[in-house]
């Protein structure tokens, strides 16, 4: 079967080659009615572009890249979803990169596995320094993710985790709770993200007039659900009494559910429990999750502008955007 060529896209779609090259790479001035008239033949003709071709005409290869730390979390996965999305609305396609939080794969990200592949970078790093993302992304277009510290050059979407953390405890103190947990720490974590979470839970109890007790943060050995129960049940054997719960994240938070249950507590009669990322997993929890909510699909378009502003001539200081977030409420946490 013959390959698809752009002129076949034009004479279907009834516009100039030069239209179809306009919509092909994203160019925001097209109208929208043309735009869909010329996606539809790229549909319906399945035409698919020519990347080293484009790249030689053009600059560009139409594709961007999202580096991440875990592409099996639920909130990283939801972030690519919603930003594969955006992109193929503006006509770009995503290469998905798992770091793992290791900083030889996070500075592959940007030194050379990219170089040629990519018409610019969202990542979100854990181990890499300010001088070293300075240093290493150098005319490649980039955006940062999470609570990293970014270049003054470098352009940053985030929610704001300090003030998030806040309204969680803000809820639960709302509840009458008294007496608040925070899972947790983890062994080895060295990001901003936790530690902001942390002075967020300390800022709203201390506003509060609660009495600080470091044995209320609760200590995990690892990431997943499985640490989180193991953290629950070791502070019930040593006798800790609490009545409310916020989680680094719903994976957590979906732990402390199961250790609770297992032990004979109801939740929320005797601990109401909030998680964090307003994942799909909530809803599928018993009882069903609180959480709080960054808004996700802002966090995506507002990176992919970002980006595709920087890819497209923007120069000058990094922006640095904070997005909305808010407290997702449902049966482990509910309103007062």
């Amino acid at each position: 079967m013959a390959r698809v060529r752009l002129i076949d896209v034009a004479e279907r779609a009834q516009v100039s080659m030069k239209t179809v090259s306009n919509v092909v790479n994203g160019y925001a001035h097209v109208q929208p009615d043309m735009r869909a008239r010329v996606q539809a033949a790229i549909d319906e003709l399945g035409y698919r572009p020519n990347l080293t071709a484009r790249r030689l005409a053009t600059g560009r290869t139409g594709m961007i890249a999202l580096a991440m730390p875990e592409i099996d979390h639920p909130y990283f996965g939801e972030m690519a979803s919603h930003l594969a999305e955006i992109a193929l609305e503006r006509g770009y396609r995503v290469i998905i990169e798992q770091t793992l939080s290791d900083a030889t794969a996070e500075k592959a990200v940007l030194q050379d596995r990219e170089a040629g592949l990519v018409d610019g970078v969202i990542f979100q790093p854990t181990r890499m320094a300010t001088l070293d993302l300075a240093r290493l992304h150098d005319d490649l277009p980039l955006v940062l993710l999470g609570e990293v510290d970014a270049p003054v050059t470098t352009d940053h979407v985030m929610i704001d985790n300090v003030a998030a953390a806040h309204d969680g405890v803000a809820h639960l103190l709302g509840l009458g709770r008294r007496r608040v947990a925070f899972l947790g720490l983890v062994d080895g974590d060295i990001t901003m993200t936790n530690r902001r979470r942390l002075l967020g839970y300390q800022e709203a109890l201390v506003g509060a007039g609660v009495r600080l007790d470091p044995e209320l943060v609760l200590h995990a050995r690892g990431f997943d659900s499985h640490d989180a129960e193991a953290a629950v049940e070791l502070a019930l054997d040593r006798g800790l009494a609490f009545d409310a719960i916020l989680s680094r994240d719903d994976r957590f938070a979906a732990g402390a559910l199961t250790a609770l249950r297992r032990r004979g507590l109801s939740v929320p009669g005797d601990v109401a429990v909030i998680g964090w990322d307003d994942s799909a997993i909530t809803g599928y929890t018993t009882p069903t999750l609180t959480s709080v909510a960054p808004d996700k699909r802002a966090l995506a378009t507002r990176a992919f502008e970002l980006l595709h502003e920087r890819m497209h001539g923007h120069h000058g200081a990094g922006r640095h955007v904070v997005v909305p977030h808010g407290i997702s409420v449902r049966a482990s946490a509910p309103d007062a």
